[in-house]
């Protein structure tokens, strides 16, 4: 395994801070690793702009590499192009809703040629993680973190969270 390789299979294992079950491969979250004369360079992209846990993050992709031998790291937040759900792989989406949390769903890819636009309030539909079923209703826009909102399934009546749509 090449030293590259190394320390990205090491940035890709650290666990997300507020969604513990999640990686940052998982969460998408994590852009690039380059390593260059004994330099890792770790490109991370946050799931919002203003994401308090991108301190934490970035703390521990470095302490992380540090422990498996990497001397000379650096964490970069890379703003553009901005992270979205669609980047939260399918394992991530498991692992969500496994742990109680209605995962985003994955736009289709586009196809090519026109695409409609819908302006106004739309949201994708929202499944329940606990009983599968559609038909829930927002209880809240906010959730524990700016990227999450409540909800509860009107089969079951069980709330939880659902992760947004960006």
């Amino acid at each position: 395994m090449t030293s590259v390789d190394t320390a990205r299979a090491v940035a890709s294992a650290v666990p997300d801070p507020e969604l513990p079950m999640l990686t940052l491969a998982d969460l998408g979250i994590l852009r690039d690793v380059e390593v260059a004369a004994g330099r890792v360079v770790v490109s991370v992209t946050p799931t919002y702009s203003g994401c308090p846990a991108m301190t934490e993050i970035r703390r521990d992709v470095a302490a992380r590499l540090t422990a498996a031998g990497f001397e000379d790291v650096e964490v970069r937040t890379v703003l553009h192009p901005a992270w979205t759900t669609d980047w939260v792989t399918d394992e991530g989406r498991r692992k969500l809703a496994g742990a109680g949390i209605s995962p985003a769903s994955a736009a289709p890819a586009p196809t090519g040629g026109r695409v409609p636009l819908t302006l106004g309030p739309t949201r994708r539909a929202v499944t329940c993680p606990r009983c599968g079923s559609a038909d829930a209703a927002l209880t809240s826009p906010f959730g524990a973190t700016a990227c999450r909102a409540l909800y509860r399934c009107r089969q079951c009546s069980e709330p939880f969270e659902h992760m947004k749509e960006i």
